[in-house]
């Protein structure tokens, strides 16, 4: 993966809070932090990294699935991410700006296609340690997270770290499928497909929440097909200069390392397909792969198959 020094990054899409950053609560709903598997479309959130990526830390699909509860959150525009500086790309704020601005390109053109109208971009909002959003509070524990309330992406750049040292999803392109994964969450909240799975089963191997999962990994996959195709702010430079197969060798990598199973069994419990709520990590490699293969989210139907 290369990223292009010549690209001009849109830092209006992504919001620095620094550390417990936000604005309160407003209407959004509380996060419940010490269990899992809550209902009304409400997913159970925990403290740690380890379960939460099983109960709804990383690829949080839907904490509420009302509409804007408030506490839309404030923060500082980036600074240094802009081309005159040479050593931009060391800092990991600026490369993730970078992600987000070539997944929100992508979809401001594939995203018609899907016969809703036109694209609506939302922004990415950094935090430290504990975060306030429309849908409640946060801490770093839930991993990154979409909450369709007001919206937003929120992650603690942080998780990177815990993704690597605690389940070995060290490669450099992990953070944008990451990114990927909870942009493919708005794109259903767009859609309504969010508002229609919160009706379903939230937990199981064939629940709504696995088939929500299932799919923003393949919209993931779908942006990485053509992630090399999308354009700076300019609408002149690439972003990227080169995504190699190696690079989507290390997000497939990242879903087999994040699947419900290897979770459970890395945890020391048993297997418990009653608790999925994100997929095996087969499922989550197949899909991510077929979004690439395909390069085509409307490939991405897993509400629509009993083949998950």
């Amino acid at each position: 993966m290369e990223l292009n020094e010549r690209a001009e990054l849109d830092t209006s899409q992504v919001n620095d809070l620094g550390r417990g950053g936000g604005s309160g609560g407003g209407g959004g709903m509380g996060i419940p932090i010490p269990g899992g598997g809550g209902r009304g479309g409400l997913i159970g959130i925990v403290v740690t990294v380890l379960i939460a990526l099983l109960g709804g830390g990383f690829g949080l699909n839907a904490m509420t699935n009302g509409e804007d509860g408030g506490g839309q959150s404030t923060g500082k525009p980036l600074q240094g991410c802009d081309r005159s500086n040479a050593q931009r790309f060391d800092d990991a704020r600026c490369r993730n700006l970078l992600y987000v601005n070539s997944i929100q390109d992508y979809w401001e053109k594939e995203y018609p296609e899907l016969g809703k109208g036109k694209y609506e971009p939302t922004s990415t909002n950094y935090f430290e340690a504990a975060v306030n959003t429309g849908c409640g509070q946060a801490d770093s524990g839930v991993g990154p997270f979409y909450c369709p309330a007001d919206r937003k992406v929120y992650i603690d750049l942080s998780f990177y770290n815990e993704l690597a040292s605690r389940f070995g999803a060290k490669g450099e392109f992990a953070a944008p499928y990451v990114l990927a994964h909870e942009y493919g969450h708005h794109i259903q909240n767009l859609l309504g497909t969010n508002e229609r799975a919160g009706q379903g089963d939230q937990s199981g191997p064939r629940s709504a929440s696995v088939r929500l999962e299932l799919q923003a990994d393949c919209y993931a996959g779908s942006w990485a097909k053509h992630a090399t195709e999308s354009k700076d702010e300019t609408g002149q430079e690439a972003l990227f200069t080169s995504i190699t197969p190696s690079d989507v060798a290390e997000a497939v990598q990242t879903a087999e390392a994040i699947g419900d199973d290897t979770i459970q069994q890395r945890s020391g419990g048993r297997i418990n397909p009653d608790q999925f709520t994100h997929g095996t990590s087969a499922q989550r490699q197949r899909w991510f792969q077929q979004g690439y293969d395909r390069g085509d989210p409307k490939a991405c139907d897993t509400f629509a198959t009993d083949q998950l």
